[in-house]
């Protein structure tokens, strides 16, 4: 019996090695924009999947997918070009195994995903979805916002001291 935890985060950009996340800009969870539609360069989503591995190892398949504040899915990006994949990428994912580990211990399997050019058309909520095997585990909540650039205020008469 396999039991599997997701923890994740939203960050500026992440990468695995060795066996860990590397991450800039961690811990938000808002994107702010002048106008619409909008293009975020970098969006990085860390996972690490928990493992409490006992018995014989088997692989897992693990999803992303990006939804609405009405829960429709959102494009990821444009598909590779080539008749196999015509349009957009709605969903990523992958496959792990976790082997056995002594004595039950937990395992920690670390995944780093960066999403470029993320494109938003208005302000909303959204949030990735994580699934493994088919379920649903884990959800990173953002907001896009409009905000209005402040126009610098003017002061005095404009000379320096």
């Amino acid at each position: 019996m396999t039991s599997i935890h997701v923890d994740g985060f939203l960050a500026d950009s992440v990468v695995t090695s060795d066996g860990k996340l590397y991450v800039q800009g961690a811990g938000w969870n808002r994107i702010s924009a002048a106008s619409f539609p909008a293009v975020h360069d970098r969006i990085g989503i860390g996972l690490l999947f928990r493992l409490e591995v006992a018995g014989v190892s088997e692989p897992h398949r693990f999803e992303l997918r990006l939804e609405d504040a009405k829960g429709n899915e959102i494009p990821l990006g444009d598909a590779p070009p080539g008749p196999q994949s015509p349009g957009k990428i709605t969903r990523l994912g992958g496959e792990f195994v976790a082997g056995p580990v002594a004595g039950g211990a937990e395992q920690i399997v670390p995944i780093a995903i960066n999403l470029n050019g993320m494109s938003f058309d208005g302000p909303s909520t959204f949030r990735f979805v994580i699934s493994v095997d088919g379920e649903d585990l884990k959800a990173l909540a953002f907001r896009v916002e409009h905000f209005a650039p402040q126009r610098p205020e003017v002061t005095g008469g404009g000379g320096y001291l």
